[in-house]
């Protein structure tokens, strides 16, 4: 699988994801986050549990927003994976989404406390913001292929336009994993469930 613009734009440098320092680095950085917010996170003790020097971090990252975007690598790749198997529709339909849909909760259940600290990446940094847009653009642009596909082959019934429609629904999913994340809204199950049925119905016009 291709990297996909927006991670490839995480680093300042370009450096191999096994680099030892980098490694370091983002292992101290999930490690504070397991005990602090982003906001409360400092570069310079980072820096000091990896081992190395304050400009050492700045050599690999912009910034902290920017260190979390790298260390949300894996979820990444799990996203990118999940919508490659979506939009490949092969298979019942109602299987083939849920077990996206549940990939996702999987991704985010596996490292909670990463994930929390990306929205507040989110919330702060322009410049992840972008990055996490420009992400959603190009899921979003895969899953109106798959539509328009759909449709054209007479499984998928009529409805709005597929890039608006695709746009919408990956909006569901992502406020769904944040409310999961944060530990509101229904138990995971149900948020499968729901959201499975909603893009069932939205799709292909049933909900099996």
């Amino acid at each position: 699988m291709t990297d996909r613009p927006w991670a490839r734009l995480v680093d300042r440098r370009s450096v191999n994801r096994g680099d030892a320092r980098r490694v370091a680095l983002l292992q101290a950085l999930d490690e504070l986050l397991r005990e602090q917010t982003l906001e409360q996170v400092n570069v310079a003790e980072v820096s000091r549990r990896a081992g190395v020097t304050r400009s050492a971090f700045y050599f690999y990252f912009e910034s902290k927003a920017a260190a979390v975007l790298a260390l949300m690598a894996e979820l990444y790749d799990d996203a990118s994976e999940a919508t490659d198997l979506l939009v490949k529709a092969e298979g019942e339909p109602e299987q083939r989404i849920r077990a996206v849909i549940s990939r996702l909760f999987d991704s985010v259940e596996a490292s909670p406390h990463t994930y929390r600290a990306l929205l507040e990446a989110r919330a702060a940094s322009e410049v992840v913001r972008e990055l996490w847009t420009a992400g959603r653009a190009e899921f979003a642009g895969m899953v109106a292929e798959m539509i328009d596909r759909e449709r054209a082959a007479g499984r998928a019934v009529p409805g709005p336009d597929a890039a608006a429609l695709g746009a919408v629904l990956l909006d569901l999913n992502d406020n769904a994993v944040e409310r999961h994340a944060l530990g509101a809204g229904p138990p995971r199950q149900q948020h499968v469930d729901a959201l499975t049925t909603i893009w069932l119905r939205t799709i292909y016009g049933s909900s099996s």
